[in-house]
């Protein structure tokens, strides 16, 4: 996100928070123990380019592998099928749903798109938070967490990049 809070500009773009190598190879350390990706429909569009693309270098080409053999649920009103392998669109959010899915799991579970996430954090699933901040300030856009939410957080991890990101790891306290 960028410094000032969004995910996206004003124009829906996101170019400016591309990772760098660096960032990428922290990024798929990250997502190795992920077995569920739970996703709105705006941020599986953007997520499925890994379905068939990313073999440009080593690093993408192991997030591809990563992000492939992982299970993807997708929550969309109006997409109709999945363009994606181990995937399967659900029309509603249910959180009673995603929370045996947590008890049951395996493997961690992560929230992708920000209404999602709101919508998972109202619900109380959400347990951390982990957000990656860019040195960018783009004034408006797509919000990275949703207006009206209030939640008392630890910090749990953090390490800034050579490139000026910044990550952060909370815990939510409940």
């Amino acid at each position: 996100m960028s410094l000032d809070g969004f995910i996206a500009d004003e124009h829906g773009n996101f170019d400016w928070a591309a990772p760098d190598e660096e960032v990428h190879r922290f990024v798929n350390e990250l997502e190795r123990p992920v077995g569920t990706y739970l996703y709105g429909r705006r941020m599986y569009e953007t997520m499925v380019y890994w379905e068939t693309e990313g073999d440009d270098s080593d690093v993408t080409r192991d997030f591809a592998t990563i992000w492939r053999s992982t299970d993807k649920v997708v929550y969309s009103r109006t997409l109709q099928r999945a363009a994606s392998a181990r995937t399967r669109v659900e029309r509603e959010f249910d959180p009673e749903s995603v929370r045996r899915l947590k008890e049951t799991a395996s493997r961690d579970i992560t929230v992708g798109g920000p209404e999602l996430a709101g919508q998972a954090l109202r619900a109380g699933l959400v347990d951390e938070l982990q957000l990656f901040v860019v040195p960018a300030i783009v004034g408006a856009g797509n919000r990275a967490l949703p207006a009206g939410l209030r939640a008392k957080l630890t910090l749990r991890d953090e390490r800034r990049f050579g490139n000026g990101t910044v990550f952060l790891r909370y815990d939510i306290d409940r």
